[in-house]
């Protein structure tokens, strides 16, 4: 509490006590507070006691005390005063910035102050700016802090994440990629030139039959390939890429000379080139590649291929499957004319196009060469993994070892063949609208979500730059997927 004399002018944030003492011929007197232009109550004191006056709220106070002595003459005296108890408003537009080392801060920018009495207070902002030290990397905690007239003080803090300048690496890398892009234009324009002279001096030469030259293009397929080769030599030694390999030998019944070694070695290129592209357009952009996004590249990479793969490993084991029945019917009355397994698969092979076509000419092939029919029908059921032919190789497997009437059990297996794939097409009629409004709840999302970004591009953006934000993503996420999942479990019927 501050106690002032009666006649004091004075801005406080404390408590005022204003004592007045009459004089000896004061015989009683009264006192008037008037706040903020507003008077209160008289207060009588019919004595020549002492008094004490006691301001305690924000606001702008006027006394009067108006004393009568023996003669009955009456004296006033006003004294005025103002609290001010209410703090500045400091206002920090960008509470965290980023810069690099020795970068100059503006610290002041986007910052505000300002006081209901004082108004605005910015040139009184003070900072600890001169003893951060910004050529360092690391977070600097910038702290404001502001007075008014009356002593209230409002302090703030903003953080600066220093990091380190790559400028130079950057233009480094920038001028590495001019250089090489200069260098293969050059390259390039050579190469049409020599074309053009070519088919000029061509009319005037005789080309020998046996063309050994290469072109552009293959030379750089046969570099692909000899690296590739190096570098499935160097994974072949890790148990770890064998054991992940063996996933990968389903797609031996799509591709000849399929190698799963050499499809991890494919994998692992994609994702380094993955990394390459956007290494390249950060660059372009003066950036570089933080540590985490270089990861989440490298996975994105390595994991395409195997879209590709199993989309194609999904249309060539369907094409099978729906030429199952034409290839057991085939074989079925093969039988019936009397020829062998061997007779039978080769009819098949020839009768048959597709993928059927190349999958039983390997049959046939494995059977010529010595191993034996319930084998090569095992090693066809393991590739392709359908019903159908777990039907075919069982039948085959069991008929090789303990005899019986082939023509009867594959009369029995065309039968059954027949009656899931007539079911199959029945439940595919009546699920089809079903899975149309699947389709369509699951994609609707998506699409809305596309659309709200082209109309206001800034829209989402708070869920990015906010901690909340990403938190709300991850479990739209995991809903969304979980969503998917349950719906397709639900939707999907086993025959």
């Amino acid at each position: 509490m501050k106690e002032l004399s009666i006649d004091s002018v004075e801005i406080t944030n404390e408590d005022i006590l204003v004592t007045y003492t009459p004089s000896e011929n004061v015989t009683s007197y009264y006192y008037i507070i008037e706040k903020d232009g507003i008077k209160g109550n008289p207060i009588y004191v019919n004595s020549n006691i002492e008094s004490n006056i006691t301001l305690t709220d924000t606001g702008t106070y006027k006394l009067e005390i108006t004393s009568i002595n023996r003669l009955g003459i009456k004296n006033t005296i006003t004294g005025n005063y103002k609290i001010d108890k209410e703090p500045p408003i400091l206002n920090i537009q960008n509470k965290t910035l980023k810069i690099k080392t020795n970068e100059k801060v503006d610290y002041l920018n986007g910052v505000t102050a300002s006081d209901i009495n004082d108004g605005d207070l910015k040139e009184n902002i003070k900072t600890n700016i001169d003893e951060l030290d910004f050529t360092v990397p690391g977070i600097k905690t910038i702290e404001y802090s502001v007075k008014d007239k009356a002593g209230n003080e409002t302090t703030m803090s903003a953080y600066v994440t220093v990091i380190k300048n790559n400028d130079n690496l950057i233009r480094t890398f920038q001028l590495g990629i001019v250089i090489i892009v200069l260098c293969f234009t050059i390259f390039l324009i050579k190469y049409i030139r020599s074309i053009k002279l070519e088919k000029r001096f061509s009319k005037y030469t005789i080309n020998s039959s046996k063309n050994k030259s290469i072109s552009l293009f293959d030379n750089l397929y046969l570099f692909y390939l000899k690296y590739i080769d190096k570098l499935s030599k160097l994974l072949s030694k890790s148990s770890l890429i064998n054991n992940m390999s063996k996933k990968y030998e389903k797609y031996e019944c799509i591709f000849e000379n399929y190698d799963s070694i050499h499809f991890m070695s494919r994998k692992v290129v994609l994702g380094f080139i993955y990394i390459l592209i956007v290494l390249v357009i950060k660059l372009v952009a003066s950036k570089l590649l933080g540590v985490v996004e270089i990861l989440i590249l490298f996975i994105l990479g390595f994991y395409s291929l195997d879209i590709l793969y199993a989309i194609k490993y999904a249309k060539h084991k369907k094409k099978i499957e729906n030429d199952m029945l034409s290839a057991i019917t085939l074989m079925n009355n093969a039988f019936k004319a009397g020829k062998s397994i061997l007779q039978a698969v080769e009819v098949v092979s020839r009768q048959l196009n597709g993928p059927i076509s190349k999958e039983f000419k390997k049959i046939e092939q494995e059977i010529s060469y010595g191993i034996d029919v319930d084998i090569a029908f095992k090693r066809f059921k393991d590739r392709i993994k359908i019903k159908e032919a777990v039907y075919l190789s069982s039948s085959l497997s069991v008929l090789n070892k303990t005899g019986g009437n082939i023509i009867k059990v594959f009369d029995t297996i065309e039968k059954n063949v027949y009656n899931r794939k007539k079911l199959q097409n029945e439940l595919k009629t009546l699920t089809s609208s079903s899975k149309l409004i699947t389709y369509v709840l699951i994609f609707v999302p998506i699409i809305f979500i596309i659309f709200i970004g082209i109309i206001n591009i800034g829209y989402f953006k708070p869920l990015f730059t906010n901690p909340l934000g990403i938190i709300l993503i991850a479990i739209m996420l995991i809903i969304y997927i979980t969503y998917i999942i349950v719906v397709r479990k639900i939707m999907k019927v086993k025959v």
